[in-house]
Parts: structure tokens; sequence; C-alpha cells
């Protein structure tokens, strides 16, 4: 090819480009009213997300008490799974860079709630935490005003073109850590490839798995700026203090309920619920001291799913409440954010849902983590690779149907040899897939080496 003809080809593609950004901003500001909208319509059922909207559009930073020193790292994790993901990469950072100020912020007040209970007590002079602002070039610009930081890192997958070309044109390196594409969300956004072949140019990319990344390959990502790292999930830690508050609990739910088997039904949807109590319905019939500790994805469905349980004749007992607990109760619905963690601690066996209704599934580590067998259903494509290793190893067993989890639940009750085997599958699957977390402090190292002043 030659000169000129790769000249005209470079003056085409930024043309696209130009006209694809210019396209979506124009897009996106004629949907901004339905954001807010539809920001307020959530909070009728889940109230914190009205709170702190100016954080959202970039024009304060009112959940700080000190703006954050120039330099530092902004660190976005959507919501929850993302969270939890990011709390060993902030550790992490912050034990090689301790003087560094780091700004995570989340986009759900879930994931907000998360973040401030796992690192509430150091969010201070260095570690602070706000909402991230809507897309759109006035609120990100204000943002990086504020915040000046040297590198942006995105958990999992949240792309946004705006935020990402911002980053770009201010020589903020954007890094995509822990990323993972699964097939449903790789064809959404080959939907806008004309965007999206744009947003790959300007970011660094470090896939959980292989498949995930030839995903972001086939939407345009250059190989150099691909890496892949395993999952940091799989680095998980679990804190003394939350084995103790767990075996604590368990404990009391021996002795005072008399409770002799205990599972889990973890991060449940709409259309989930009532397929779990069928479930225990049989449990109960094999074992009445048999108790349902159930765990709704989403805050605003705790009194839905309340109402559902005693609807159903269960007999309830709230998390939340005052009342002791009481031996005939044979549902524990946790309606605390927060809890999940430790609730994997206390069960015998989990269910991990999202997995029944095609949602795509949640995170089936933190169970395995807690060495416990753990039960699945079929959709599983936003964590398919962890998927298979974990069922490879006998650590997850996919069911397909309310009624092979009825079968599957009361296998687990009569055999505690197979709890046991499946608790040591699980604990083994965690120690052979560890490495991540180290694999990507190298990649930041690197993005920020031209970033950091030299002595």
């Amino acid at each position: 090819m030659s000169a000129d003809s790769q000249h005209h080809q470079s003056i085409v593609e930024k043309a696209k480009t130009w006209v694809a950004r210019s396209t979506y901003i124009l897009l996106f500001t004629c949907l901004i009213l339905l954001f807010l909208i539809r920001l307020l319509w959530r909070s009728i059922k889940a109230p914190a997300y009205r709170s702190r909207i100016t954080e959202r559009l970039g024009l304060s930073l009112s959940q700080l008490k000190t703006t954050p020193a120039a330099g530092g790292i902004w660190l976005h994790a959507v919501s929850v799974g993302e969270v939890i993901a990011a709390v060993p990469v902030i550790n992490a950072i912050r034990q090689q860079y301790p003087d560094m100020p780091i700004t995570v912020t989340t986009t759900t007040p879930t994931g907000s709630a998360r973040l401030t209970e796992m690192l509430g007590d150091e969010l201070g002079t260095h570690l602070f935490h706000v909402y991230a602002p809507y897309d759109w070039p006035l609120f990100v610009s204000s943002f990086l005003r504020r915040i000046k930081p040297c590198l942006h890192i995105v958990m999992e997958t949240e792309l946004w073109p705006v935020t990402i070309f911002l980053c770009q044109q201010k020589g903020i390196p954007v890094l995509v850590a822990n990323a993972r594409m699964s097939a449903k969300s790789t064809k959404g956004y080959q939907r806008f490839s004309w965007l999206c072949r744009a947003m790959m140019q300007d970011i660094h990319v470090a896939t959980q798995y292989q498949q995930d990344a030839e995903h972001f390959l086939s939407l345009g990502l250059p190989p150099q700026q691909l890496q892949i790292t395993g999952s940091i999930k799989f680095d998980i830690e679990l804190d003394t203090n939350l084995i103790h508050a767990a075996n604590q609990y368990k404990s009391q739910l021996n002795n005072e309920m008399q409770k002799t088997f205990i599972w889990l039904a973890a991060s449940t949807h709409k259309g989930e619920d009532e397929q779990i109590l069928v479930v225990h319905r049989k449990v109960l019939k094999q074992d009445p001291n048999a108790l349902l500790v159930l765990v709704p994805r989403h805050p605003e469905r705790f009194d839905d799913v309340a109402q559902l349980t005693q609807s159903k004749n269960f007999q309830l007992h709230r998390f939340s409440s005052t009342e002791p607990l009481a031996i005939e109760k044979n549902v524990l619905l946790v309606d605390s954010i927060g809890k999940l963690l430790m609730f994997y601690g206390v069960a015998d066996i989990a269910f991990v849902g999202g997995s029944l209704v095609p949602t795509g599934g949640h995170n089936t580590i933190e169970p395995v983590a807690w060495g416990i067998p753990v039960l699945s259903g079929p959709h599983t494509f936003n964590f398919a690779e962890v998927t298979e290793r974990l069922e490879q190893a006998g650590a997850l067993q996919i069911i397909e149907n309310v009624d092979q989890l009825s079968i599957a639940v009361l296998q687990l009750l009569k055999d505690s040899k197979q709890l046991t085997l499946s608790g040591a599958a699980a604990k083994q699957v965690i120690d052979d897939n560890r490495g991540a977390k180290q694999k990507l402090m190298n990649i930041i190292a690197s993005l920020l080496n031209d970033k950091l002043p030299t002595d």
C-alpha cells in the first residue's frame, strides 16, 4: 500500500470514528432525561437511588470530605460482583503504592454499600468512594477535572465510549481488568461495531480467559493491547473475622433453632424464589429441621420475597428482625446488604441464582472458597469458563430445572460423604487457579511506569 493510500485510509478511519462518537453523544443527550426518570423510578422501591444524584452528573463529590490529590487511580466497579473482584486489587495497589490516591466509583447503591462495608474504615486520606458520572462529555469532563487521575481501571466489562475517549484525550490509560465478555455480550456490542471498534483502539484489556480474549479481539481490540490473566476472584481470601462470624452464627442456628441441615439460595431473581420454595417443601419432608437461607439479589425485592414465602405457609424469620430465632422457623430471609459472603460460611450447600432464569448466573467462586458443594442452573453464560472449570473439578453441579435441583439437594442432604468430597474439590480448585492478581499488578505497574515521577 502506497503512502498516499495509507494517508487516505487513516483520514477515512478518523472520520468514521468522529461520526461514531458524535452519533453516540447525540443519542445519549436525547436519552439523559430518560436515565434520570429511570433513576427516580427505581428509587420508589430502592430509595438509595435518589441520593447523591449530583455525583452521577459529575457536578460534585458530595460523599467526600476532601478532594483526591492529582495523579491517582480511578477504579470503577459497577455493582456488588465487581466490587468483590476490585477489593483485592485495591489492597494490592495500596500495598505497592501506599501514597497513591484511589477513587473508587460504583453505579448501584448495593455496590456502594458493599464497598463501604468491606473498606469503609479505610476510606479517607488516600482511598475515596463516589458514584460514577453518566457517560456524557460535560459530566465526565467535570469528574476528571476534580480527581485528575493518571490511570483508569474498569473492573470486568463496563465500556463507556465518552469516558474512554476523554481519558485518551487527556493521556490517561484505560485498563479493563479481570475482563469477561460472553458470546451474548459480544453480539450486543457487534450491533454497534461502528462505535465499538473506535473504543477498542483506546483501551488495554486483561481478560480472564482465552474465550474472553477472542471475543474482545473480534470487536477490534489490537492484539498488543491484550493479556490473559485468569480470574482474580480465585484469589479470594476469607477474613478471619468473617470466618469467626460465620461459625458463630451457624452455631446459633444449630443450637437455638436446632437446624440440622442448612442450605442457601443466593442472589435469586424473580421467577427463581418460587422454584426454590418448591424444593424446600420437599427438603422439609425429609428433614423437618432443615433451614433454607434465602438471599434475593436485589434489595427492592426483599418485601416481595417475604410475602411470597409467607403466602406459601412457610415459617419466615427475617435477618433484620429483632425477634429471637425460633425453632419453628424454616426459612431465613437475608434482607440486609453485604451479608451473602458470610452466609456461604453458614450453609452446608449453596445454590447460586440468576441461573434458573436466563440472567447469566452469578459468582460461584465465593461459595467454593468456603469448601461447600455448589449447585447452579444452566444459564451461566456470564461465567462460562469459571463454571466449566468448577464443574470439571467436581466443585460445582449444574442442574437443568427445579426437579433436578430437588434431587441434588436431597441427595446431598442424605450423603454426608458427598458433602465432604465436594468441599475438598472446591478448596482444591481455588488453590489451582490463584495468581491472576499478581499478573494484573504487573500490567498496572507497566501502565503507571511513565506516569510516576522518577527520583
